[in-house]
């Protein structure tokens, strides 16, 4: 397993093993790399035969009072992890500076896709998206992976980077990751350590509520408000719970639907605050064709 820190030789490397006919799949993380990232890392396995991970805490990704500051950085655990799961080519991390020369204040030139961004997440964090979409785009051209491998538990990111490949034309097949979860169903994420013993006894609720949605939306349900609504009620059986949205959108614009129709793909998604804490859910839901 081969550490790099430059962008110009993660460049080098990535052409030299083009070269050699390797076929190349890059797992973007911020660390903090728990069993859902392995999971990530076993796909790109499955998909490609040189393996990159990349670990970098994008400070452009998150807005005023979130948890950048105090986001986990166990990069030592994180190697020795990788490093006994195997498998794994060429783990990548970045400075800052490498990505944000000017410093992130004054950086210049953005990705962005503001008809993406109108719900969800979008709202609750300005600038997010934007963040997320730059920060990939440049490790796409610092690793020049074949594919990129993401989770699908941050679902609008994921759909927002289809469009990005896209209309761009990275030329980059991307790899959607089903959500690991915890045997009670939680989905895991790094900032569950953030939870009490109490908050993470309830937060069980995330996974009851999209997974209702997904049965009701499966049974017939063609009306969107009763799912919205019903995963609100499930979300207020936590006490403790705050909740940001709960939200059924098409997955091609990311909109509100009216209806829900044959042929279509839904998501059903929630966001919840426990204290200080944000957790977010959800389900692809593919509706039968008649």
């Amino acid at each position: 397993m081969h550490l790099i820190y430059s962008v110009e030789e993660m460049q080098r490397h990535a052409e030299q093993q083009r070269c050699a006919g390797y076929k190349l799949a890059l797992v973007p993380t911020m660390g903090a790399l728990h069993e859902g990232h392995l999971s990530l890392i076993e796909s790109a396995k499955q998909h490609a035969s040189h393996i990159t991970v990349s670990i970098f805490v994008n400070p452009t990704q998150f807005g005023p009072g979130e948890d950048f500051d105090r986001y986990p950085r166990p990069l030592e655990n994180d190697l020795q992890l990788l490093n006994k799961y195997g498998g794994v080519d060429v783990v990548f991390v970045p400075p800052t500076e490498a990505f944000y020369s000017t410093g992130t204040h004054e950086h210049q030139m953005w990705v962005h896709a503001p008809s993406l961004e109108q719900h969800l997440c979008g709202p609750h964090r300005p600038g997010h998206f934007r963040g997320v979409t730059t920060v990939v785009t440049k490790l796409f051209h610092s690793c020049q992976p074949h594919l990129g491998v993401f989770g699908l538990k941050d679902a609008q990111q994921f759909l927002i980077l289809q469009r990005l490949v896209h209309d761009l034309n990275f030329g980059i097949e991307l790899v959607g990751v089903p959500t690991a979860r915890e045997p009670d169903g939680l989905a895991r994420s790094s900032r569950n350590r953030y939870l009490s013993v109490e908050e993470r006894a309830q937060a069980i609720v995330l996974s009851k509520a999209v997974e209702a949605a997904r049965r009701q939306i499966l049974e017939g349900e063609q009306h969107p408000q009763p799912i919205v609504d019903t995963m609100l009620q499930i979300l207020a059986e936590a006490p403790d719970a705050n909740v940001q949205y709960a939200e059924l959108v098409d997955t091609k614009r990311i909109q509100p639907i009216t209806q829900i129709q044959a042929g279509q793909e839904v998501l059903a998604a929630v966001a919840v605050f426990f204290g200080k804490t944000r957790l977010i859910d959800n389900a692809f839901v593919q509706i039968p064709a008649v």
